[in-house]
């Protein structure tokens, strides 16, 4: 058997392997370090989507109803 496919592909795991351990712990610490803060501007960013979103529920709503009026719809409460 061939001794050069070995060592190459033994050399290449332990080469991998280091690499992903060591980018694994460095996104890991990078977590950890901005977790209060990454909370934070998720909750903002997600209560700006929420009120962009109602906002446009509220204009599409306002749009129907104006449209099926001028259409001759009738929108009254039974």
């Amino acid at each position: 058997m061939d001794w050069i496919p070995i060592v190459f592909v033994t050399f290449k795991i332990l080469v991998l392997g280091t690499g992903m351990l060591f980018a694994i712990k460095w996104h890991y610490d990078q977590g950890t370090k901005e977790k209060e803060r990454d909370l934070r501007a998720a909750l903002r960013a997600g209560g700006k989507v929420a009120a962009v979103f109602l906002l446009s529920l509220l204009g599409l709503g306002f749009v129907t109803f104006v449209l099926s009026r001028m259409l001759g719809l009738d929108m009254t409460w039974p």
